[in-house]
């Protein structure tokens, strides 16, 4: 197989109209240390005759002095190209290579198989359409196979490639080929990987990696040339959904005034209705202006200047958008993120976020669950290190426009840049709106109004309705207080209902754990509820440990600043830890339970509250009575 084109002699300029007009595929190839990552890409180079000659007899001699194939030439070297990739014989750089054939253009992008390098895959993966996993065939499906279909499907792509390479070295087994190819599908169902394709081949001795192999003579699919000529390149975009991110606004004369930027997704045409937003406003396409001239259509990727037939407010960081389709909007986002730098992440240090809409500043409020990339697993961290992937939540200080990742690879991503050096320490990739606090209501829900006023209720109980938070460390006394609180308030005959953490958690909270984002959503539910009572007219009471001041803020305007009083049990821990007879503290301290306020999470001592109670030294019942006295001077007992 060969790319020439008998253009080349005769007329190059038609040569060149005809590879402009080819597609462009972008690949990259991952797996394990020697699965053969840069041989397989030395040899699609070299079969496919797109290695200069003086390239070619600079490579040959490398070989005799620094290659690892024995007496053949060590296409490897082609790709690794640093002195420390040489001498350990590992790809440590992203390395990208052009080639080209008759039916398309290629880039390809060399990724490091070592854990150590995971951030480098990240950033040669993060714009390609499909991955090539090579699994030796002498060991199958491996951990590192593992990790990196992981990170691939973590950055959405969705056409993926099992070469199963070194079958030479099985004696071309196709039973061996078989049982690879079962274990990678069953491990493919824990991912969101659809049809994987998988082909034998030795990329040393060139067989099915450009022509196809007798010694394969079992084999009936596409070599890999041909799986890369053919795939499906447009698998994935969204043509429905028009998204053009404002990088510039143009106004070269007083006569003209454009809106420029590459589409993200969807298409456009003059006449069409756009809608910027943040505003809100709408307006008509009136041009689709590029450097070769005005279009009739434009579609994702294309970088295109719009202009429109009214005078809108457009500024560079907005978005134009179709009609009914507007994107996410929320301060808070959820995301899975990628931490590329030596220190550590802590969450609260604030960063710049640089997305498709603008920069703004940034903070990771929590992590929610690190994911053990060899094993899939989620624990508990409260910091995240170098290579380290995980489910964050990020906050920015400007309300951010954005699709799901999986929606959208351009306005679902961004990166996080460090304020000092202003060196990119993660890259991201949004997986929605950042917590039930956040998140609306589906589309046509509507709240049902009672039939009875707030004032009836009033009047009925004797009371109006507030929710008491009653919050501290484990131990601290706070269920102790909430249920004597409970108590005295029937005994004066009022209408009140206690809502205990453990008690939520055994039954409506059961699906939680105990991260900082499952906390979260715990507190949240709890105060759902307690508004739901707070309408009907009843007292309720919290007892939760509620360590985060920012969740126990959104408590306070969920349930409405006006009848709502926080009560903080700050009671030393020494004294909690005395009084803890389940042996969580202790627990704790050895690592068997992680995360726990007081011990390795910080409990936000934030004067946020309304009432401060120290239960080392106040009695139950003076607590009972101060928390009484507090509900009095509000007017919320009445009778």
């Amino acid at each position: 197989m060969s790319h020439q084109s008998d253009l080349i002699a005769t007329d190059i300029d038609a040569y060149l109209a005809e590879h402009e007009r080819k597609d462009l595929l972008r690949f990259l190839t991952c797996g394990s240390v020697d699965d053969g990552k840069s041989t397989l890409i030395g040899r699609l180079l070299h079969d496919s005759k797109m290695i200069y000659e003086d390239t070619l007899a600079s490579l040959e001699a490398d070989s005799t002095t620094q290659g690892s194939a024995g007496d053949q030439v060590d296409l490897a070297l082609l790709t690794d190209g640093l002195k420390a990739e040489r001498e350990q014989g590992i790809t440590i750089d992203v390395a990208y290579r052009y080639f080209s054939t008759a039916k398309r253009k290629f880039i390809i992008a060399d990724t490091p198989g070592h854990e150590q390098y995971t951030r480098n895959m990240v950033t040669g993966a993060s714009t390609c359409q499909l991955a090539i996993i090579l699994v030796d065939a002498r060991h199958g499906v491996i951990t590192q196979t593992k990790r990196h279909s992981f990170i691939a499907n973590l950055l959405g792509i969705r056409n993926v490639a099992v070469a199963i390479n070194k079958m030479d070295l099985v004696e071309w087994s196709q039973k061996r080929f078989e049982e690879i190819r079962e274990e990678y599908l069953e491990f493919a169902k824990r991912l969101d990987l659809t049809d994987p394709v998988f082909l034998p081949m030795s990329a040393l001795l060139g067989d099915n990696v450009v022509d196809t192999s007798k010694n394969l003579a079992w084999y009936d699919g596409p070599t890999m040339m041909e799986h890369l000529e053919t795939v499906d390149v447009e698998a994935g975009i969204d043509i429905d959904v028009f998204r053009l991110p404002v990088q510039m606004v143009t106004r070269p004369d007083l006569d003209f005034r454009g809106f420029a930027g590459t589409i993200a997704s969807g298409v456009v045409r003059p006449g069409d209705r756009v809608v910027s937003l943040p505003s809100g406003v709408s307006s008509s396409v009136a041009r689709i202006v590029t450097m070769d001239g005005d279009l009739d259509i434009a579609g994702p990727g294309r970088a295109v200047t719009l202009t429109l037939r009214d005078e809108i407010d457009v500024s560079r960081g907005d978005v134009l958008v179709g009609p009914g389709s507007e994107p996410l909007r929320a301060h808070d986002i959820d995301a899975m993120l990628v931490w590329m730098t030596d220190e550590s992440l802590k969450p609260g240090r604030q960063y710049l976020l640089q997305n498709a809409t603008g920069l703004s500043n940034a903070t990771v409020t929590m992590i929610h669950h690190r994911v053990d990339v060899n094993t899939l697993e989620q624990h508990s961290s409260s910091q995240l290190d170098l290579n380290d992937i995980a489910s964050v939540q990020v906050r920015s200080d400007r309300e951010l426009l954005f699709d799901t990742y999986a929606h959208n690879r351009v306005t679902g991503a961004f990166i996080l840049v460090d304020r000092l050096s202003n060196a990119t320490v993660a890259a991201g990739m949004i997986t929605g709106v950042g917590s039930s606090w956040d998140r609306a209501p589906e589309d046509g829900l509507q709240a049902q109004a009672s039939e009875i006023a707030a004032a009836e209720r009033a009047v009925r109980f004797g009371q109006k309705p507030c929710t008491v938070l009653l919050t501290g460390l484990t131990a601290a006394g706070k269920s102790t207080i909430a249920t004597a609180l409970e108590r005295e308030l029937f005994d004066r005959g009022k209408v009140a209902v206690r809502l205990d953490g453990e008690n939520i958690r055994m039954g409506i909270s059961r699906d939680l754990g105990f991260t900082a984002g499952d906390r979260s959503e715990n507190l949240r539910r709890a105060a759902e509820i307690a508004r739901l009572l707070n309408n009907q007219g009843v007292i309720t009471i919290g007892a939760f440990v509620a360590p985060d001041a920012e969740v126990r803020g959104r408590v306070r305007d969920l349930v409405g600043d006006d009848r709502y009083l926080e009560v903080f049990v700050d009671t030393p821990i020494e004294t909690c830890r005395r009084r803890d007879t389940s042996g969580l503290y202790d627990r704790a301290d050895a690592g068997e339970v992680l995360d726990f306020p007081g011990v390795d999470y910080t409990y936000d001592r934030d004067e946020t509250y309304d009432l401060r109670l120290d239960a080392s030294h106040t009695t139950v019942e003076d607590s009972v009575a101060a928390i009484i006295d507090a509900l009095a001077s509000r007017g919320m007992l009445r009778g």
